[in-house]
C-alpha cells in the first residue's frame, strides 16, 4: 500500500521567476505536488494515503465519500478505487450535470447519488452517515476533502519534501510556506510536520464564515504538541469555486511567463493573493518562500474554458 499510494520522489521543487517578485528581491520557490499522477494529483495522494491504508486495514468493500461536480477530491478517491480494485460511491451536491470531472468520475467505475442543497448540508449530521453505511455496508467512509486527522497525518511528509529539495535550487532554507486551504487538513499536516519552525501561511479558498480556522484548531488539538506557527488569510475573493476577470488574467499571464498551470480555485488564488502582499510591501526583502502547487486543475477544467 505505502509503496503504490505514497511517491513522494515525483514531487519536485522548482524556483518561480515572476517579475513583480524579482523586483522586490524575493525568492519564490514551488513544490510541484500536481506531479505525483495524472488522475490522483496534488496534495490528493498525501492526504488519501491513510485513509486508503485503513481501509485496506478494515477489509472495506468499498469507499465512500461526498464532493460537488469539480471535486479533486473524487476525481481522486476514483481513481485510487479502481488502482486498488475496490468499488467508489460519491454523493454529489446539486442536480445531476454532465462535466468533465462527472464525465470521468463514470469512466473510473464511481457510482453517483445526487443529492439536493438541503439533503447535502445533512453532512455534518452523524444520521446522514448512519444512513448511508446502512445503504453500503462496510464501505470506508472518507471526509469530505480526503480530511480528518488522517488526512492531516499524510501531509506531515510535505516539509520534509521541501526540505531534501532545497539544495537544488541553491537555497539553505526558507521563510514561508504558502498553501491554499479549503478543509484545512493540508496545512494541519503541514505545522504538524515542521514541529513549530518556520511560518505557515494559509489562504482560504473558501469564505471566512466557514469556520476552517476551528477545524484547523480541531485537528491539531489532537496532535500531543501545540503549534501556532500558521496564519489564515481571507484569499476566497467571490466565493469558493468563483472566479473573476482579474485573477483568470493573473492565472493565464503566470502560464504565458513562467509555464506554470494553476487552478482558480486554490493555488491561483493563493499566488494572487501573495503577490498582492508583496506588490503592497508586506513582504520583507530577501525572503524566501515556498508556494504549495497543490494540484486542483478540475476547477481549471471548467472556469477558464466558460471565461475564454
Amino acid at each position: 500500500m505505502d509503496k503504490q499510494f505514497f511517491i513522494p520522489d515525483k514531487v519536485t521543487l522548482t524556483l518561480l521567476s515572476l517579475p513583480v517578485f524579482d523586483r522586490a528581491n524575493i525568492s519564490l520557490a514551488v513544490l510541484r505536488l500536481d506531479k505525483t499522477d495524472q488522475l490522483i494529483s496534488g496534495n490528493k495522494w498525501f492526504k488519501l494515503h491513510y485513509h486508503l491504508v485503513q481501509a485496506n486495514l478494515q477489509q472495506s468493500n468499498g469507499l465512500l465519500s461526498v464532493g460537488g461536480a469539480h471535486s479533486n477530491h473524487l476525481h481522486a478517491l476514483a481513481a485510487a478505487g479502481e488502482k486498488l480494485g475496490l468499488p467508489t460511491v460519491a454523493l454529489i451536491r446539486g442536480q445531476p450535470i454532465e462535466t468533465p470531472t462527472v464525465i470521468d468520475l463514470q469512466k473510473l467505475g464511481m457510482h453517483l447519488h445526487w443529492l439536493s442543497y438541503g439533503e447535502f448540508r445533512r453532512r455534518y449530521q452523524a444520521e446522514f452517515w448512519q444512513e448511508w453505511a446502512e445503504r453500503y455496508p462496510d464501505f470506508y467512509l472518507v471526509p469530505e476533502g480526503g480530511g480528518g486527522i488522517l488526512g492531516a497525518k499524510g501531509c506531515r511528509v510535505i516539509p520534509e519534501l521541501i526540505k531534501q529539495q532545497l539544495f537544488t535550487i541553491g537555497w539553505d532554507d526558507f521563510d514561508y510556506i504558502y498553501t491554499g486551504v479549503g478543509t484545512g487538513s493540508t496545512l494541519a499536516g503541514i505545522v504538524w510536520g515542521l514541529g513549530g519552525n518556520h511560518q505557515v501561511v494559509g489562504c482560504l479558498a473558501v469564505p471566512e464564515r466557514y469556520g476552517v480556522d476551528v477545524q484547523i484548531k480541531e485537528l491539531l488539538d489532537e496532535i500531543p504538541v501545540s503549534f501556532t506557527n500558521y496564519q489564515l488569510k481571507p484569499a476566497a475573493r467571490k466565493g469558493f469555486g468563483q472566479a473573476d476577470p482579474d485573477l483568470l488574467y493573473f492565472i493565464n499571464d503566470v502560464e504565458a511567463v513562467a509555464g506554470l498551470l494553476l487552478d482558480p480555485v486554490y493555488t491561483g488564488k493563493t499566488l494572487y493573493f501573495l503577490q498582492q502582499q508583496v506588490i503592497n510591501g508586506e513582504i520583507a526583502e530577501g525572503s524566501r518562500i515556498v508556494l504549495l502547487h497543490t494540484g486542483g486543475l478540475q476547477g481549471r477544467r471548467v472556469l477558464l474554458n466558460r471565461w475564454e
